[in-house]
């Protein structure tokens, strides 16, 4: 009777499969496992290309894997178990350590790859979302080519992380676009990555961008429902928990929860002070910073009717305005118009209101997700009878037709 395969089995182990875990990827029965990891039985030659990948191996070297625990059936009785020399475990733990060592991926890559998702979230802020998305698309086909590859199982794990950094990001600009299905698919794809990863950053970062889209959406029960999944899995400190918490936030100021909307606030300005202020602020969408607390509190104060919106939003604005150039702001200056024009309008003054709604709308920073918050000015500017409201629609229809 042939020897077990030893090597079979420690491969699917160290990959992190169950025997039941890996028949069931293959589309077997678990005792057809056991019987190739007794050498009973080889697998099929269409079974073996999608073994090979699970294990991670050429198909060279699934064949060798497959033949070099067999060994040939010898006389006598089937107790007795043959010697095998002292150097031939020596000899296991060079090759396993070789095996381990072995990759066709590099430091250099990986590295390079997480720079390039860096790069693409600072450049959120300032570059349309259609114009990023591509950039998206052609990194996350190269994470999908090298998880092909041979590689270790530190830069595998490394691979998911950012694959699962791509995939939200992904998300987050087909939300921008309005685009709800590939919106859907890429944060399916960042929660099984981050799962997979071991990465709770992530998968919370997912269900704030998830709570995000519903709230544009108007359901601000769901978001808030959201944001608290978020906020359970986030780690404590992390740019996730703090951003969850002010998502939570603005969806109960859409509620009139005015008790649970202060206490957010609160809650979102105590963490984000503890991060300190960078020498060089970076605007990396995915890390928090004091300033984007600004940004936030003058947003959930708005939408609570509070006239305290108006210092926070102008302080974003004297913050984060490099020139009087509209087209050169961050999205950040757009919104915090847009805000600061709802808390002028409250207080009926509304030459200003309307200014700053005008220059939100011309600043092309606008993305289609946020189409509905503009609109809300305009609405409230035509409801008013303004003589700046023709105008005011008319910039927003061309808004709209330059995103269609």
């Amino acid at each position: 009777m042939a020897a077990k395969r030893q090597r079979l089995a420690q491969r699917r182990k160290a990959s992190g499969y169950t025997q039941e875990q890996f028949a069931d990827a293959l589309k077997v029965d678990r005792t057809t496992v056991q019987r190739w990891e007794k050498g009973e039985v080889d697998p099929q030659p269409h079974q073996r290309p999608k073994m090979a990948k699970l294990l991670q191996l050429t198909s060279r070297e699934l064949d060798e894997l497959l033949t070099a625990d067999v060994l040939p059936v010898t006389a006598g009785p089937s107790w007795i178990v043959p010697a095998q020399p002292a150097n031939d475990d020596e000899m296991a733990a060079w090759e396993l350590s070789r095996r381990v060592q072995a990759s066709d991926v590099g430091d250099e890559t990986l590295t390079r790859l997480e720079r390039t998702f860096d790069e693409l979230a600072m450049a959120y802020p300032v570059t349309p979302p259609a114009d990023l998305l591509e950039r998206v698309r052609q990194h996350s086909a190269y994470v999908v080519k090298l998880l092909d590859a041979r590689k270790t199982l530190s830069e595998h794990r490394r691979l998911l992380v950012v694959g699962g950094w791509l995939s939200l990001f992904g998300a987050t600009l087909h939300i921008d676009l309005k685009q709800e299905h590939a919106a859907t698919a890429s944060l399916q794809a960042a929660v099984t990555l981050a799962r997979q990863a071991e990465h709770p950053e992530i998968e919370a970062w997912c269900f704030e961008t998830d709570a995000w889209r519903v709230l544009t959406d108007g359901d601000y029960a769901k978001a808030i429902e959201l944001s608290q999944a978020a906020q359970a899995i986030a780690p404590v400190g992390t740019s996730a928990l703090i951003q969850a918490t002010a998502q939570e936030g603005r969806a109960r100021a859409r509620l009139g929860h005015s008790t649970e909307t202060y206490a957010a606030i609160e809650r979102v300005q105590g963490m984000a002070a503890k991060l300190g202020i960078p020498d060089r602020p970076k605007e990396h969408h995915y890390q928090y910073d004091p300033a984007k607390a600004l940004a936030y509190t003058a947003t959930t104060l708005a939408w609570l009717g509070d006239a305290a919106a108006e210092p926070y939003a102008r302080e974003v604005i004297a913050r984060l305005s490099p020139s009087d150039d509209v087209s050169k702001w961050p999205r950040r200056v757009a919104s915090a118009n847009i805000d600061l024009a709802l808390v002028l309008l409250a207080d009926n003054r509304l030459d200003e209101a309307c200014d700053s709604a005008q220059k939100a709308i011309m600043s092309g920073r606008v993305v289609p997700s946020n189409h509905w918050r503009a609109l809300e000015v305009v609405n409230a500017v035509e409801a008013r009878q303004l003589p700046e409201a023709p105008e005011l629609r008319e910039a927003y229809e061309g808004l709209k037709a330059i995103e269609a």
